[in-house]
């Protein structure tokens, strides 16, 4: 394990020891935010609406005492979703999307000497292709995690009111009061952490792979493995320091 963390740390290293001109990684990061966030709208969009909805429901259901206000579904939904449903899933579906994205990616490109003879052109290698990456990530994380927000939110309020459980007056009610500006910016801390994480640890699995297209999936599945167990264990690490 040591071993494997100071390989990512050189190979870290490596991407900023003689990055590329800034022009370059202007054009690259452009086309890897489009490819990182782009497209994948719709499967967070579609993710995080459902869980909005289930998250109101299942509050909802037990949700049972008369003594409770029933804006308190509202307000549930707002901090579940806030602090966690939409930073640490959202980042679990684009670990699998992503994730496996670059890391198939780079290491097809290993397998088939491409990365081989950008080096002999002298080109640094990992700065030019993984380093847009990287930043492309962690600006594009952020953004979806946003959205994800907003959409279950939304998810909620239309579960809520659709089935009866809940007014919209009430919902409103609940997302509305006892508000912390700092569950925001708290969640989008979690969305950069993230997205290092992913971008990273699959640029890592993909950058190295060795063999034939059986080992390409392979760091593919790796990549996405890794990626989730290191976002659970960040994911506590940041609550019990920044909560």
């Amino acid at each position: 394990m040591l071993q494997s963390l100071g390989s990512f740390v050189l190979f870290l290293q490596s991407m900023l020891s003689r990055s590329e001109r800034f022009k370059v990684l202007w054009r690259r990061f452009f086309e890897e935010a489009t490819n990182i966030g782009v497209n994948s709208l719709f499967v967070v969009g579609l993710v995080a609406v459902f869980i909005g909805a289930v998250t109101c429901v299942q509050i909802a259901y037990n949700l049972t005492n008369p003594l409770i206000p029933k804006s308190t579904i509202g307000y549930m939904v707002r901090e579940m979703t806030v602090l966690e449903m939409a930073p640490t899933l959202t980042s679990i579906v684009l670990a699998g999307k992503v994730g496996s994205s670059i890391a198939g990616g780079l290491g097809t490109m290993r397998i088939t000497e491409q990365i081989s003879a950008l080096e002999v052109m002298g080109i640094n290698s990992s700065s030019y292709l993984v380093l847009p990456r990287i930043l492309a990530s962690m600006f594009m994380f952020p953004l979806l995690v946003i959205l994800a927000m907003a959409l279950a939110i939304i998810g909620g309020y239309l579960a809520g009111t659709l089935t009866g459980n809940i007014t919209p007056q009430d919902y409103i009610e609940g997302i509305r009061s006892d508000f912390v500006p700092y569950n925001i910016l708290f969640a989008l801390i979690k969305a950069v952490v993230f997205a290092f994480i992913i971008s990273g640890v699959s640029a890592f699995k993909g950058f190295y792979t060795e063999g034939g297209a059986l080992e390409v999936g392979t760091a593919s599945t790796d990549a996405v493995t890794n990626s989730i167990i290191a976002i659970l264990i960040a994911d506590f690490v940041l609550a019990a320091v920044l909560l």
